[in-house]
């Protein structure tokens, strides 16, 4: 999953949300230096991915993709997965989603200082940008989608995988209204972080 939804399913706390996206910038870093509540959240990533990669709901929709880009379908389902827990967020919660959104962003803020480099990069830029925003709208999404393929070290069609989506939208709409609610579900039982 993309930031959003793993900011969605960590606890309401900024170490909780610290941790929850520490997984996506943990090489190379030595986690023993952060407490155990952040150390919960970075477990609690894991076991989010671990159940997002195996779900057969997940593994259909990643075959809905070209041949020569399946190899990016986990990233570019990832951002759209956010698109689509926007558009179907109060199916989800009761809080809305600016009040969310604002309350994970200065949940962040106070753990910026402590993140490793890249992430107080990313965070902060995620923040200052608010790319919330952008994930809202399906033009955001090829945004989105586009500056993670200029990222890509090597020549790559990954930008087409708006394509993919686009012809898949319904098909993976649907994948997802039947994968997110079990997932929630999984993390309130097996969740590291409420265990």
């Amino acid at each position: 999953m993309n930031y959003l939804a793993h900011l969605f399913l960590a606890r309401p706390t900024a170490d909780s949300q610290f941790g929850n996206l520490l997984g996506d910038f943990r090489r190379g870093v030595d986690i023993k230096e952060f407490g155990q509540a952040v150390q919960l959240g970075l477990k609690n990533h894991y076991e989010v991915d671990r159940f997002t990669d195996s779900h057969t709901s997940v593994l259909a929709a990643k075959a809905l993709f070209h041949k020569s880009r399946r190899r990016f379908a986990p990233v570019a389902l990832d951002i759209y997965f956010d698109h689509l827990l926007i558009k179907h967020w109060a199916s989800f919660t009761t809080q809305g989603f600016d009040e969310f959104r604002e309350q994970s962003f200065a949940l962040l803020e106070q753990r910026l200082p402590t993140m490793p480099r890249k992430m107080q990069y990313s965070v902060g830029h995620m923040i200052t940008h608010d790319w919330f925003e952008d994930y809202a709208k399906e033009e955001g999404i090829a945004k989105a989608i586009a500056v993670v393929a200029k990222r890509i070290r090597f020549p790559n069609t990954f930008h087409l995988a708006v394509d993919d989506i686009n012809a898949n939208r319904d098909e993976i709409e649907a994948r997802f209204l039947t994968f997110f609610p079990e997932l929630i579900t999984h993390i309130k039982i097996n969740g590291p972080e409420n265990i």
